[in-house]
């Protein structure tokens, strides 16, 4: 609401035109719609178009297993991308109950702001920090998000042109408007951890330690953009010098036709068809990757990481911290060559004395089963071979500290649990 009235303020000088956006989450019945009906009779009364979206966000998380707040934010983007024109959409119309204000049909927005503050960027640097975050992580939400296309071609940009300023200040300048807003009572719930990083540990913070630590965590979120910004064009240089792209001998067209064969070898012609379908639908699993390995010993341990890392994003590894050490005192072994790590998905490093190799998993070999089950000792651990992981199961007190919401009742499990993948 503050937003809207600054940039109604402004508009003339920005020579921008304003419509009002909302996006229904549909989580708190009742004030959800009155939610949403103060914010078209806002516009009403602004004489703003007025584009509204909901989406069943419980259903989403739990269909996605994720949380309710990223289930939240991955509707409500889509609802962005959307009405930026994404994959070529001709725009949304407006509130059906309201003839009068509709949004323009086959005329996208260019541009969507949204009313972030100096808060939301604290909380966010400081819950990363929390769970474990590098330079990329720690750079918390971006002042603006270019949005492409397939093709990488840009047609919309999400600005937050709030995020240096406290969400108390805003407060002040609507009470002095006389604007009245609304705040979402689930917002003042401990239940979620956001809300308890905000009601609980940054006013702690700010009390005991430092009373600006809400714009230390917002210098700290720039200082990374600008430090990833740097490593991006740094990448982009090593992706093609020291790192190198080859298809497998395996996913070769010409060792298809070999797979083929002839003669009505109908197996044979089925085992190909059964690789290309598996190659169509996963495209980033067939390339092996090469780094020159004098290149890569004698750079800075934060170039390495960086490199492994790029390898790791451009073909869809899943790389953890640990993975990457791993891999760094791998390739820096001064045996030079032999043995080999396995990384998730399947993929595998080996090395010789000249390259490491970065091995994407052989489509065209039988895979074991997709089912699988495994017991799970509680307390206790098990290596689960499909996913590359090791699942642990400890006991901790019920007043150790952590999320509930994070925590199975000890009371409901017997001393083993099963993984299961159906």
């Amino acid at each position: 609401v503050a937003l809207l009235r600054v940039l109604l303020e402004l508009r003339g000088e920005l020579g921008i035109v304003l419509s009002v956006v909302h996006f229904n989450h549909k989580l708190r019945g009742a004030e959800s719609e009155s939610d949403q009906e103060f914010v078209g009779a806002l516009a009403r009364e602004h004489a703003l178009e007025f584009y509204c979206g909901s989406g069943d966000v419980a259903g989403h998380a739990a269909e996605e297993r994720v949380s309710i707040e990223s289930a939240a934010r991955e509707l409500r983007y889509a609802f962005f991308h959307r009405l930026l024109g994404a994959n070529g959409s001709q725009g949304l119309k407006s509130d059906a109950n309201d003839p009068s204000f509709r949004g323009t049909e086959g005329t996208p927005l260019h541009k969507i702001v949204t009313g972030h503050t100096l808060d939301d960027q604290a909380e966010t640097v400081l819950l990363r920090v929390i769970r474990g975050a590098g330079l990329r992580g720690l750079a918390g939400i971006h002042p603006t998000l270019v949005v492409e296309d397939d093709e990488g071609e840009m047609y919309g940009e999400i600005v937050r042109p709030l995020l240096t300023t406290r969400r108390r200040d805003l407060e002040c300048y609507l009470r002095e408007l006389g604007q009245s807003w609304r705040d979402d009572a689930t917002n003042l719930s401990t239940k979620f951890t956001r809300n308890r990083v905000r009601h609980l540990l940054l006013p702690l913070l700010e009390k005991e330690f430092n009373p600006a630590v809400a714009e230390t965590l917002g210098d700290v979120a720039e200082i990374a953009r600008g430090e990833e910004d740097y490593w991006d064009n740094e990448v982009a240089g090593w992706m093609g010098t020291g790192v190198h792209w080859s298809e497998p001998a395996w996913a070769k067209k010409s060792e298809l036709v070999q797979i083929r064969g002839g003669g009505g070898r109908t197996h044979a012609d089925a085992t190909a068809s059964n690789v290309e379908s598996k190659i169509g639908e996963v495209p980033w699993l067939v390339m092996n990757a090469s780094v020159d390995r004098l290149w890569f010993l004698g750079e800075l341990l934060a170039v390495q990481r960086r490199v492994i890392k790029a390898i790791g994003d451009e073909a869809g590894i899943p790389l953890e911290f640990k993975h990457i050490e791993e891999i760094v005192r791998f390739a820096v072994d001064e045996a030079g060559s032999g043995g080999e790590i396995s990384l998730p998905l399947g993929w595998k490093v080996t090395r010789d004395p000249y390259q490491i190799l970065f091995l994407t998993p052989n489509l065209s070999e039988t895979a074991p089963a997709g089912d699988y089950e495994y017991e799970l000792p509680v307390p206790g651990e098990v290596k689960v071979c499909e996913i590359g992981l090791t699942l642990e199961a400890r006991r901790v007190a019920a007043n150790a500290g952590y999320n509930p919401e994070h925590l199975l009742d000890g009371e409901l499990l017997s001393s083993t649990l099963t993984v299961r993948n159906w």
